[in-house]
This record gives C-alpha cells, structure tokens and sequence, in this order.
C-alpha cells in the first residue's frame, strides 16, 4: 500500500510539473521571441550606424564614378551680420558631386538626374539657410571648407550618405554694402 500511495504521489507531481512546464513554455516563448525581435532591430541600427555613418566623400569614391549635379542659377545670399554695420552677400554657383555606383543614383534619374532636378528648390533652400549663418570672414575662411562640409552633411541627410559624396563652389565672390 505504501508503494502504490508513493507512486500516486510522485505521479501527481510529475503531471503538476508537466503542466507547469507547459504554462511557462507558453508564457515564455512569446516574450523571448519579442526581446529577440528586438536585439535584432538593436543590431541591424547599429550595423546600419556603422556603415551609414562613414560618410563617403568625393577622394574616397574614383573620379570615374562620379558625376557632378550644377545647379542652374547662381546664389545670392545675405551672410551673417559681423558687426561693422554693412550687410554683406556671397554670390556663388554650386555643383554636387554624385556617386554613380550608389543604389541611389538610379531613384533620382540615373545621368540625366531628373529627380535631383525636381528637388532643386529643396537643394536651394538647405543650401540658402547653411550659408546664411556664416559672416563673410568664416564663410571665406580655409576656402569656404566649413560651408562645403556643412552643406554636404545636409545633402547626406537628405539623399543618403552615400549618394551626394561632394559639393563644389565656383565663381565664389562675397560683397559689402
């Protein structure tokens, strides 16, 4: 009797442990599929982090990969005010360099770059507003350097990093009046 009254016991308790073990599995494995659902979302921004924020410029891509984007007109804008109580302007004309391999060159129009194009007011008005913060001597200072790299990170921004690899000045010329 005391075998058979054993046996009952630890049978009772194997199916308690059975349905406990059930019970957790149910409320486990959705919780552990939710945090690695997570990890991987974790994982996948900081490999895009990694390799999206290595902005490639213009020396790192080969001069036959690149095209250059000329805006049409020419820029007029009134620079910061440096306190001698003239209002100064830079007139200048920009080009974009265009990585030809990215997977973005084809989205905005491959070489006829028809999708840049249709952005230009947009292109125009980031440019218009990074300028406009300098003073006539920071905006010609080290060759207009922290504008172009300024300009270049609201480009990235705007069409990915890999895309607009370098933005260009010509016919730079800053006036007082």
């Amino acid at each position: 009797m005391k075998k058979n009254l054993l046996t009952v016991i630890i049978l009772a308790l194997v199916l308690v442990n059975l349905i406990l073990t059930a019970v957790l599995a149910f409320s486990i494995i959705p919780q552990t599929k939710k945090s690695n659902e997570l990890i991987d979302q974790v994982c996948a921004a900081i490999n895009i982090e990694l390799e999206g924020g290595q902005n490639k410029d213009s020396s790192a891509v080969p001069i036959e990969d690149i095209a250059v984007y000329n805006i049409t007109d020419n820029f007029t804008v009134n620079l910061a005010d440096n306190g001698d109580g003239k209002k100064h302007y830079a007139v200048f004309s920009v080009g974009l360099s265009v990585n030809k391999t990215s997977e973005s060159y084809a989205t905005y129009g491959g070489d006829e770059m028809t999708e840049l194009t249709d952005k230009e007011t947009i292109i125009r008005s980031d440019i218009n507003t990074v300028v406009a913060k300098y003073t006539e001597e920071e905006f010609n200072a080290d060759g207009q350097k922290a504008v172009k790299e300024e300009i270049l990170s609201k480009m990235q921004d705007l069409f990915g990093s890999d895309y607009i690899v370098g933005v260009n000045f010509s016919s730079v010329a800053t006036e007082a009046h």
